[in-house]
């Protein structure tokens, strides 16, 4: 066994020992958000420990933040699918746009005046999510990205191609979700979990074909941070809560519909049109 595959074992192993403890406390009181915190850092503390274990040494995961435009490109690529799905959602009916239904009590939290216009509402609480909620969500973000693009992806790259590298990643990422998906409260739209499920994989691993380039080309877990501090910050903060239910929403919106599937998919073939472009060595993607 090469000494890349002994470290995404030991990795993969020690990431759902930690994790299944606080999948059993999340199922048992049905709040993923209650152990969200800890849950999103199990990868990160597993990371960590499997290369001071084989490497006595936290270097080489990617803690360099530049290139500045591989950020800049990590920031807006969620921000680009997540707003072509809900164009999508708001302008066929599917759903509808409706930040009156939330602009009290977010007015309220931030302390807007009662008389400030719905357009200025939307335009001032957009400039929120999109800075302090996004920096904000880097918290917890960077303790998944630890894991899955600090350690898990430069180590798969070392000893297979890139779109395997994005799939392997994906499925594991899927997983990892699953139980909170399966038996909690991860989902509260409303779909079937069935259908949750299969929307949510495939989104997740068509992602990470963003997700994989970006860090592959950048040689920077910051990358990945990023884009996933900004994905949680887009649809969770903004685009979700802007959303009314017309009848048949809960199918197309969020991390478990359909719209997001088919916008990820698009994303993650542009990045896999790209694959050429990126480094063939470990040594450079671990950098």
């Amino acid at each position: 066994m090469s000494k890349p595959v002994k470290k995404i074992t030991v990795f993969v192993v020690i990431t759902f020992a930690l994790s299944s403890a606080f999948y059993v406390l999340s199922i048992r009181e049905n709040s993923v958000s209650k152990y969200a915190f800890p849950i999103m850092w199990c990868p990160g503390i597993a990371a960590i420990v499997t290369q001071l274990i084989f490497e006595r040494s936290l270097r080489d995961m990617g803690w360099k933040f530049r290139p500045i435009k591989y950020q800049l490109a990590s920031y807006l690529t969620p921000l680009a699918y997540v707003l072509v799905a809900y164009l999508l959602l708001w302008s066929s009916g599917l759903g509808r746009f409706a930040p009156k239904d939330i602009q009290q009590v977010v007015s309220g939290q931030l302390n807007l005046p009662e008389s400030l216009s719905l357009p200025a509402f939307v335009l001032i609480y957009f400039l929120v999510v999109a800075t302090l909620v996004v920096l904000t969500s880097m918290i917890t973000a960077l303790g998944e990205e630890i894991g899955w693009r600090g350690l898990l992806v430069p180590e798969l790259a070392k000893i297979t191609s890139y779109s395997k590298t994005s799939l392997i990643s994906g499925i594991i990422w899927a997983v990892y979700h699953m139980p909170v998906l399966l038996f909690a409260d991860y989902n509260n739209e409303g779909s079937p979990v069935w259908y949750s499920l299969i929307c949510f994989t495939i989104m997740v691993i068509a992602i990470c074909f963003a997700f994989t380039w970006l860090r592959l080309k950048s040689g920077s877990l910051w990358t990945a941070a990023i884009l996933h501090a900004a994905h949680n910050a887009f649809i969770q903060a903004f685009f979700t809560p802007m959303t009314a239910d017309t009848g048949y929403t809960a199918y197309f919106i969020d991390e478990f519909g359909l719209l997001l599937v088919l916008t990820t998919v698009i994303a993650g073939t542009i990045f896999w049109r790209k694959r050429n472009e990126l480094p063939t060595t470990g040594a450079v993607v671990a950098s």
